[in-house]
């Protein structure tokens, strides 16, 4: 999943950026409530995680945004506050979930697995091309029986793919759903990561698998 943390308290946000990334996550922090509206609406989240007390806009007031500016992505308070009150104001303003700080970041992952499941239904769980198969919550590949080892990019970008099959993707669209906001177009970080991710496939027997369609972007052949 691609997340954006909202979060003012900066070594709080790094340590949950980095342990969602230890297991499989990209993403993203914003440490105000303004930055955090402003990457939303320029980016693709699969999850927001807001705290509640920030400066420039309060997580109450970002909720109201977000909804008032169509913005549908999930929602989970991350929050000291404890007020019961507090706790359905937040859930009335759209969030999915409110979560108690200090926290267990074992729970944290839990609550993001359910989420997975629930926004994932039925075979969308796991995405199948022949004998290719990506299992989404588990964050696991494998190409007939064999498991590939990707880095949490590497699946980003597969899973891009496979959702995309026989599709043109363009560098856009892969910098907006797997990459930092702040993403260098100018840079070929997305073409090395391509490369990698088609030497790993090769190894197991897909050749030629991600087509690069010149100046305009790639596209996942059917197999």
């Amino acid at each position: 999943m691609k997340i954006l943390i909202i979060e003012d308290e900066r070594k709080l946000a790094r340590f949950i950026k980095q342990g969602l990334e230890q297991h499989g996550h990209v993403a993203d922090l914003a440490y105000s409530g303004s930055e955090g509206l402003d990457q939303v609406a320029g980016g693709l989240y699969d999850l927001v995680l807001l705290d509640l007390m920030l400066p420039g806009q309060t997580g109450f007031e970002v909720l109201k945004n977000l909804r008032a500016f169509g913005l549908t992505v999930p929602v989970m308070i991350l929050s000291a506050l404890s007020d019961s009150d507090k706790v359905i104001e937040g859930l009335d303003l759209g969030a999915i979930d409110y979560l108690r700080k200090p926290f267990d970041f074992n729970e944290l992952l839990a609550r993001i697995r359910v989420l997975q499941r629930r926004t994932h239904s039925g075979d969308n769980v796991v995405l199948r091309m022949a004998d290719l198969e990506m299992r989404l919550v588990s964050h696991e590949v494998f190409k007939a029986g064999i498991k590939l080892e990707l880095t949490n990019r590497e699946f980003a970008l597969l899973e891009l793919f496979m959702r995309r099959i026989g599709l043109l993707v363009t560098k856009n669209e892969i910098a907006e759903k797997v990459w930092a906001a702040d993403y260098d177009m100018g840079s070929n970080v997305i073409e090395v990561h391509i490369y990698q991710l088609r030497k790993k496939l090769d190894a197991v027997g897909t050749r030629g698998l991600i087509e690069t369609l010149i100046s305009r972007g790639y596209r996942l052949k059917s197999i």
